[in-house]
């Protein structure tokens, strides 16, 4: 069969790898003389890894990160030793099969937004469905969904996750409607997927956040006693980005 028409074929049947990559694995064929079944394999291992490019691509569209962040970036050099090696841990995903979430607290600058990406772009590269949300613009949207009665919508679509991440939780209280869709939303992903949670408040200080505290040591009960605990301290992580002026331009 002519080699164009292999192409349409692969065209057709949108196998996109394999289409990349025929021209070349055909002459290596006829070149090295390969087996069929060696041939057909490394035509398949080409299409495999295209469409593992791709859906780590779309993957990491939906997250929704702000900045891509990945832990090879991260500077753990900054850190206690038990903090590396918590770290290291977490990269491994294991929490994510175990069920459990990660809490990086610390003041602000620490690094602890730049952790959480890193994981969660770590849990998109192990096939993990992953979102990256500040938890202000969480609440906005929880409240723009009673507009138009999409609560449950909304409540769905960041419970399905696999790893959800709430960024900057606690810069201010909740009113008693942000704190039942929260908590609806904690007792969902409960025991069935994880949470990452920054926050530069100490857990012990969330209850404060909640007006019923009935129902802040529930939500938080579910969160905070089947977690990981990653504090981050130090110098502010920003001041190694920060941009220095000249001497000159410093005196004017």
């Amino acid at each position: 069969m002519d080699d164009h028409i292999l192409l349409e074929l692969t065209r057709e049947l949108k196998l996109d790898g394999l289409r990349e990559t025929l021209l070349s694995r055909l002459a290596e064929a006829r070149e090295h003389n390969l087996p069929y079944e060696e041939f057909l394999g490394l035509l398949l291992q080409d299409e495999k890894q295209v469409k593992a490019a791709k859906n780590l691509a779309t993957r990491l569209s939906q997250a929704k990160f702000e900045e891509d962040k990945t832990i090879a970036g991260f500077d753990l050099k900054r850190y206690l030793p038990e903090i590396k090696r918590l770290v290291l841990h977490l990269t491994s995903g294991a929490y994510l099969l175990e069920k459990k979430n990660v809490l990086i607290l610390g003041p602000t600058g620490t690094g602890k937004t730049h952790l959480a990406e890193a994981l969660g772009h770590e849990a998109c590269r192990k096939g993990k469905k992953v979102k990256f949300i500040r938890t202000n613009q969480l609440m906005v949207e929880f409240q723009a969904s009673k507009a138009d009665d999409s609560t449950e919508s909304v409540l769905t679509k960041y419970a399905k996750t696999d790893l959800l991440i709430l960024d900057d939780f606690g810069l201010k209280a909740f009113t008693h409607a942000q704190a039942c869709d929260l908590y609806e939303l904690i007792a969902r992903k409960h025991i069935k997927s994880s949470f990452i949670i920054t926050s530069n408040r100490k857990t012990e200080n969330w209850l404060e956040l909640f007006p019923d505290p009935v129902m802040a040591n529930a939500a938080l009960d579910r969160i905070v006693h089947n977690s990981f605990c990653v504090i981050l301290e130090g110098e502010s992580y920003r001041k190694n980005f920060t941009p220095k002026l000249p001497k000159e331009d410093c005196k004017k």
